[in-house]
This record gives structure tokens, C-alpha cells and sequence, in this order.
């Protein structure tokens, strides 16, 4: 599927929007609209909550976005159904990504960064809120979250890892050599069972907070 798929309000009722998201549809669509052109309306009217809803009923998209210089703007959301890639670096409020999420150097987010598959950065990789790839995130340097850190395969950075609550990976969670593993930096010890849960195949290494819970079937033990 492309980005230039059309949605209408009719499409929208039939996947069960919400009246206010088919108001605001009708508002500035009255003839309905490619479906990156609704989510770049989004991204401008910082609409997470109706970008999300549109990403989980209508899926990703086939299309590549490819930006050729450094993208600093604090204030800017990025929501894109396809696969994301940033020659240089990337430093906003929000990125999105039905796909993959690729930079050459580092890339920054105020609040969170999702892709619906990979996250791979040059250099750092940090968010002021949760950072999630369906597949594995990896960065040269360091990678940062002030909320959780979740991925369908592995974790692995150049250098440390640090979240503010748990950090999940279907494979493994690697930091570079002779860095750390830290979660829970945002919550007391006394809540890191519920909060700050390490779950991967097997426990890093290095890791220096959280709460230890090997994956379901793995050989791992609870510490």
C-alpha cells in the first residue's frame, strides 16, 4: 500500500472513528484525503492521539521519506507510514513511523520515538519519553529514555543504556563495552518490580538497575 490511499469520512465510520476524529476529519477534509497527507495534518496540528489511531486501523505503507540534512526543530512532529531515513541528524518532538526509523548520526525526540519496525542511529538515540521498534533498536553511542525502552528483537548501543522505567527485548540487551545497563531511574527501588522490569532472553551483563525477568521459555532465572 502507498501513502496516496485514499481515505474518506464514509472509510473512517466503517473503521470506527470517533465522532470527534470524523468532526475534525470532515473539518479539513471535506472531500477526503491521501492517507500521509491526513497523517502530515496530524503531525502539524500535533493530533498524536488521532496519528496513532490511524497507524494501528490503516497499517504502514510502502513509501521511504529520505531527509538530506540535519532536521533541529524542537516544536516539529514527524508521523510517516512508511520508512523514515535522516542522512544526517534528527531532533523534534515526536517521531512515527509505520516502518523503520534510520539516521546517519543521532537521533532526538522531547517525547517518544515508535517505528513499527527497526530504530538505527549513527550515534545516539534519546527520548523524554518511551522509545519502541517492533524489530531492534541500535545506536552508535548511547540510548536514553526518560520512560521504558521496548523492542521485537534486540537491544544494542556502543555505549550505555539508560531508562527511566523497564527496558524489554525479544533477543538480547547490550550496552558497549565497559558501559552499564540502568532502568528504574525515574522510580524508587521499591517499585522496580512492577516498574522497572530488565526482560530479555538473557540478563546483560552490566546491568545495574531494574528488576531481573528472563522472557517466558528461557533458561534464565529470576535475580
Amino acid at each position: 500500500m502507498k501513502g496516496t490511499f485514499k481515505i474518506t469520512l464514509a472509510y473512517l465510520k466503517e473503521l470506527g472513528a470517533c465522532r470527534e476524529g470524523q468532526r475534525e476529519f470532515q473539518k479539513a477534509f471535506p472531500d477526503g484525503g491521501e492517507y500521509q497527507e491526513v497523517l502530515d495534518r496530524c503531525a502539524e496540528e500535533g493530533r498524536f492521539d488521532f496519528a496513532v489511531w490511524l497507524f494501528s486501523h490503516v497499517g504502514p505503507t510502502e513509501d521511504v521519506r529520505t531527509y538530506n540534512e540535519d532536521i533541529i526543530e524542537p516544536d516539529k512532529n514527524i508521523f510517516f507510514a512508511g520508512r523514515l531515513e535522516f542522512s544526517g541528524s534528527v531532533s523534534v518532538k515526536r517521531i512515527q513511523a509505520g516502518l523503520g526509523i534510520e539516521a546517519g548520526e543521532g537521533i532526538e525526540a522531547g517525547w517518544g520515538i515508535k517505528a513499527g519496525w527497526g530504530i538505527e542511529a549513527g550515534w545516539g538515540i534519546k527520548a523524554g519519553l518511551g522509545i519502541e521498534a517492533g524489530w531492534g533498536i541500535k545506536a552508535g553511542l548511547g540510548i536514553e529514555a526518560g520512560w521504558g525502552i521496548e523492542a521485537g528483537k534486540g537491544i544494542q548501543a556502543g555505549k550505555g543504556i539508560k531508562a527511566g522505567l523497564g527496558i524489554e527485548a525479544g533477543w538480547g540487551i547490550q550496552a558497549g563495552c565497559g558501559y552499564c545497563v540502568f532502568a528504574g531511574l525515574r522510580v524508587p527501588m521499591s517499585s522496580w518490580e512492577s516498574l522497572a522490569v530488565v526482560t530479555a532472553k538473557s540478563k546483560p551483563n552490566n546491568l545495574r538497575s531494574g528488576y531481573w525477568k528472563p522472557l517466558e521459555g528461557s533458561d534464565e532465572k529470576t535475580q
